[in-house]
């Protein structure tokens, strides 16, 4: 039988907990946690965006969006408008607090990436980096 540790999968899903754990760490002042990180990351990539979009594309179930984006509206970092082409389907879009609070947690969250890959050369978290972006392109993004 082989060791757990010789499993990519695991491997994988260990980082990806410790990552959760040091962001959710980080973010803890704030009262967010790294899912609603994630809704205010990708609302500063786009022009607003459908909940149902946000399920879809960040991997939440639909009504955990709904929970999410009501925390968000709360702390005036996101708020739901009317969509452009369907006045009776709301998008969500990120404020100028959403924004300032994105520049403001820049450096703290490439503090945590920085402790989580200490263990690497800056070419081995480029390399590591681009594997992963190619991986998490195929299915997950």
């Amino acid at each position: 039988m082989r060791a757990l540790h010789a499993d990519t999968g695991y491997l994988l899903y260990r980082l990806g907990l410790r990552s959760g754990q040091l962001f959710n760490t980080f973010l803890q002042e704030s009262g967010l946690r790294l899912r609603h990180y994630a809704v205010l990351r990708y609302l500063a990539t786009c022009e607003g965006a459908l909940q149902r979009e946000l399920s879809a594309r960040l991997g939440y179930d639909p009504s955990a969006i709904v929970g999410l984006v009501d925390d968000l509206e709360k702390l005036g970092f996101a708020e739901r408008r009317p969509a452009p082409d369907d006045r009776r389907s709301r998008i969500v879009v990120l404020t100028e607090d959403g924004r300032a609070f994105l520049r403001d947690t820049d450096q703290a969250g490439r503090q945590v990436t920085d402790e989580l890959l200490i263990p690497l050369a800056p070419a081995e978290r480029e390399t590591l980096h681009t594997l992963l972006a190619r991986v998490a392109g195929n299915g997950l993004a």
